[in-house]
């Protein structure tokens, strides 16, 4: 069978129990088409680059799936109608990334960044930087009224 890669968003005011029940819903549609999803995650609430339908984040789900078209075909239209998700997408790959995806490695990187933000090292002794008064321009003092 194929394997599929789907993401889709939701609002942002959904509560988190709310975005997982749409997480199993979709993994329903996939296994009552002949279908199974793989791996789902969770990428979290995240800003969007800009708004949709007056939102200005949403909630990240990426499932997955190694189903047939038409288990796709279903979870497409089902996706499509429902008012609590606001944009998915879906694409044929030729298999699934193994380990946690491009997105929950990033996640993981930043958090074990943040202690070390704004930490620019030694800076050595930059020296003596002279005059730095006055407007910043050099006059000669000929020639000036």
């Amino acid at each position: 069978m194929p394997l599929y890669e789907h993401v889709f968003l939701a609002r942002q005011d959904l509560a988190q129990a709310q975005v997982d029940a749409l997480a199993e819903n979709a993994t329903k549609i996939i296994e009552d088409n002949g279908g199974k999803v793989a791996k789902t995650e969770t990428w979290g609430l995240r800003s969007l680059a800009y708004r949709i339908a007056k939102n200005r984040k949403a909630h990240y789900v990426m499932l997955d799936v190694d189903a047939p078209a038409q288990a796709i075909a279903e979870l497409e239209r089902q996706t499509n109608i429902n008012e609590d998700v606001i944009r998915f997408l879906t694409l044929r790959v030729d298999e699934h990334e193994k380990g946690p995806s491009a997105m929950m490695r990033r996640s993981e990187r930043d958090r074990g960044d943040r202690g070390d933000r704004g930490d620019r090292g030694d800076r050595g002794d930059r020296g003596d930087r002279g005059d730095r008064g006055g407007c910043g321009f050099r006059r000669e003092e000929e020639g000036v009224e």
